[in-house]
């Protein structure tokens, strides 16, 4: 199954990142929605998964801002 923009449906889109981040929020409703707006600009056709990520990573090795976890206890 493709997850491109191109092959699939905004409500496809929406699901793939929700089932994505399901588990990974650990119970934490905060950072869990913080993920969830980093990729809005998927869910909504305007970038792929793999340029949103590249642009988080990017963030994050210069030290830019990105999700807030620390309510998370995980720093």
């Amino acid at each position: 199954m493709s997850i491109l923009i191109k092959d699939t449906t905004r409500e496809e889109r929406k699901r793939i990142v929700q089932e994505s981040l399901g588990g990974a929020a650990g119970g934490c409703d905060e950072a869990m929605a913080g993920m969830e707006d980093m990729y809005d600009d998927y869910i909504e056709g305007k970038k792929e998964l793999k340029e949103i990520n590249m642009e988080y990573r990017a963030r994050f090795v210069v030290g830019g801002d990105g999700p807030d976890r620390s309510s998370c206890n995980f720093y």
